[in-house]
């Protein structure tokens, strides 16, 4: 179950005294693991392609990663805690590496499944701590609110910059996606003694029950929901009452409900939660959740639809997503200078409302099922509503990566850092295989319709107009998703931006 690791209490370092080169390297390392959940949605047509994967087994290409990822991040944040953030993050990018490029050298869809599995191992045990970081080596106040705005722009703009340079990879090889991490991952780890302090360790144990239980749980559910998809497009009668996919959901949710029994239970859990019981904190993780989810599916969805339906390269299409860093970054540094004005609720509240309208623009994609044409522009249809959504996230990020650590202690500040950046991950994966199963199921059954009417119709163009058709259904409960975050956001968090100043000044009271 638990093993015990009794450390001797080390004093914590001082604040780094090369801020700018520590920034450099905890922002490369971070922009690393999260562009690493899109970077591979531009080369999905020519790895599926060159190692046969399936249409409904392709988003494993991206949930393998984000969901071993996101399960074992809590597990992560507990390791820096006990063995020191800057050790443990040397191990986890240096980890991170090397699964790049067994990745690289992927022959088989199992290949690659699994190192994109033991990517995600090593970007769960790097990610907590580089957050984590920020709190040791920079001093309260301006140059550590500075840095987090760094970092949340960095997680943010880190999806759209994977499609930028995943299409100018891909144009030469879609290995080159993975095998570009692994000289960036080595250089980081071998920077890091030289230019970050380290923290002090803490006794602790390694919850491994509730680590496997929670990330298999998770899976269970996935696997359950991409069944059910897969039988769709397969043409099956019978979707969610086949054996294999209630099975899947049933083990998925009983998993999940014994991790919550057993993180009650013990003494030293893996998930504490006064972690959660503090509603600024509990709001923050729960937006978390939602908000990445409709974002994840702009990135999957929208990236298809530009290369396979209006016939963009992969590098043009890529670059199609560079509005998206632009406005990100913009509206970041916009919400960190408010952040000591004004309230998060009204910060993160209107950022969620204006990504709402951003993704619900893109159901407004052109097709028709008579001529089986899709007359959707990128200029007019797709360029503005990705402008729009990037704005709003930006505004979304920044005060949520403030409140979500706001008022954790010292001792907890990993697996604080370490919730924020699970729920993310497990929000985009659940809410990705959610979406999939929408637009997978809702394309299925276009396509039966357009055929059944039009028995002779080409099927490629079938196959284009379903496709639109599946990918607006999931843009719109997406829309729903990130909506509910705005509604969450302004019915639930009341703390102040005077009361974010405080964090970790002298005087402050102590966190949980």
């Amino acid at each position: 179950m638990s093993t015990v690791v009794d450390e001797t209490l080390e004093e914590a370092a001082a604040p780094s005294r090369h801020l700018g080169l520590a920034l450099v390297v905890i922002t490369i390392a971070q922009l690393m693991v999260v562009l690493d959940a899109t970077i591979v949605n531009i080369a999905i047509p020519y790895v599926s392609k060159d190692l046969d994967i399936g249409t409904a087994e392709r988003q494993w290409i991206v949930t393998a990663y984000t969901l071993s990822f996101g399960g074992l991040l809590l597990l992560g944040g507990r390791l820096g805690d006990i063995f020191g953030r800057r050790r443990v993050f040397m191990i986890g990018v240096s980890l991170f590496g090397v699964a790049s490029l067994l990745g690289g050298l992927a022959q088989t869809e199992g290949m690659l499944f699994a190192a994109r599995i033991l990517q995600g191992v090593g970007a769960a045990i790097a990610s907590p701590t580089a957050l984590a970081l920020i709190t040791t080596n920079f001093p309260p106040g301006k140059p550590r609110n500075r840095a987090f705005a760094v970092y949340a722009a960095m997680s943010g703009a880190g999806a759209a910059v994977g499609l930028v340079l995943g299409g100018w990879l891909t144009e030469y090889s879609w290995r080159w996606t993975f095998l570009i991490n692994t000289p960036i991952g080595l250089a980081a780890a071998a920077m890091a003694p030289f230019v970050l302090s380290e923290s002090a360790r803490h006794r602790g144990a390694f919850d491994l029950f509730g680590a496997f239980s929670g990330t298999l749980g998770l899976v269970a559910i996935v696997y359950g929901l991409t069944h059910a998809s897969q039988l769709v497009y397969n043409g099956a009668e019978h979707t969610w009452t086949a054996p294999v996919t209630m099975f899947s959901l049933g083990l998925g949710v009983a998993l999940l409900a014994a991790f919550l029994i057993h993180e009650r239970r013990i003494e030293d859990p893996l998930l504490p939660f006064r972690i959660l019981a503090d509603r600024t904190r509990g709001t923050s993780f729960a937006v978390m959740m939602l908000i990445p989810a409709g974002m994840f599916a702009m990135f999957f969805f929208l990236s298809q639809v530009i290369q396979n339906v209006l016939g963009y390269s992969s590098l043009k299409a890529g670059f199609a997503f560079l509005p998206f860093s632009a406005g990100i970054v913009v509206s970041a540094g916009i919400a960190s200078n408010l952040a000591s004005r004004i309230d998060p609720r009204w910060l993160a509240g209107f950022g969620a409302v204006v990504a709402t309208v951003g993704i619900w623009g893109f159901t407004r994609l052109d097709y028709n099922t008579e001529t089986l044409t899709v007359t959707a522009s990128y200029t007019t249809d797709l360029l503005p509503w990705i402008i729009v959504m990037s704005l709003g996230m930006g505004f979304v990020f920044v005060p949520l990566t403030l409140t979500a650590v706001h008022g954790v202690g010292e001792r907890d500040s990993g697996i604080g850092s370490g919730v924020l950046n699970a729920m993310q991950q497990i929000g985009g994966s659940l809410g990705l295989a959610i979406l999939s199963t929408v637009a997978v199921t809702t394309a299925g059954n276009q396509a039966k319709d357009i055929l059944s009417s039009n028995p002779n119709a080409d099927p490629g163009s079938v196959q284009d107009v379903a496709f639109t058709h599946g990918s607006v259904m999931a843009f719109t409960v997406g829309a729903v998703m990130i909506g509910l975050g705005a509604a969450i956001i302004f019915a639930f968090m009341r703390v102040s931006h005077e009361e974010l100043a405080t964090d970790g000044a002298p005087g402050a009271p102590p966190g949980v």
